[in-house]
């Protein structure tokens, strides 16, 4: 039995869309009382654009301000990669990919969005890249898109020469909803 290719192409890409509209339909249902912005990206011809990031939620930081900056200057940004059907699971060379666009970038959060044909959408957060698995189940999206993020401007506090205390940009350290995320690196 030989396989359509043209037919397998086509129910892989509409899946792909169904995908990437219920993640965003879900989101939205947080999102929307909290201002974040959805952008989609798609290429020319309308399907899945090339890239490691499907969608990107941003919204202004309205919290305190860095040094320079006025409030409201700085965005949140949380970066989104969809799976839909039976696509597999991001390899750990793509993980790796969103962490460098996501400290490019300054998000404060990589998120996985899985769909399938007849349920809701699960999402992940990327851990760090120590973690055996580098995905974790969200099970309340309030705790990503509710909380007071970490702005794109990244603040350094220098300890001493050889530690750097930073808000993370990856996740990594504590968190609580009430009170950004830190992390030390040390040099």
């Amino acid at each position: 039995m030989s396989v359509n290719w043209k037919d397998a192409h086509h129910k892989a890409a509409l899946t792909a869309r169904w995908a990437v509209t219920m993640a965003k339909v879900r989101i939205q249902r947080v999102a929307s009382r909290t201002r974040w912005q959805l952008v989609t990206f798609y290429g020319k011809s309308g399907a899945e654009s090339v890239g490691v990031v499907d969608l990107l939620a941003v919204r202004k930081d309205h919290g305190e301000p860095v040094p320079s900056n006025k409030r409201g200057d700085a965005l949140q940004i949380i970066l989104i990669q969809v799976k839909g059907g039976s696509a597999a699971r991001p390899t750990p060379e793509d993980a790796a990919r969103l962490r460098a666009v996501a400290k490019k970038h300054g998000a404060c959060h990589v998120l996985l969005a899985t769909w399938k044909r007849g349920s809701m959408p699960r999402f992940y957060r990327l851990r760090r890249a120590a973690a055996i698995d580098p995905w974790i189940e969200i099970t309340n999206l309030d705790s990503v898109f509710r909380c007071r993020a970490v702005s794109v401007s990244v603040c350094h506090l220098s300890l001493d020469p050889k530690a750097t205390l930073y808000f993370s940009a990856l996740g990594v350290g504590a968190f609580s909803p009430s009170l950004p995320r830190w992390a030390f690196h040390f040099s």
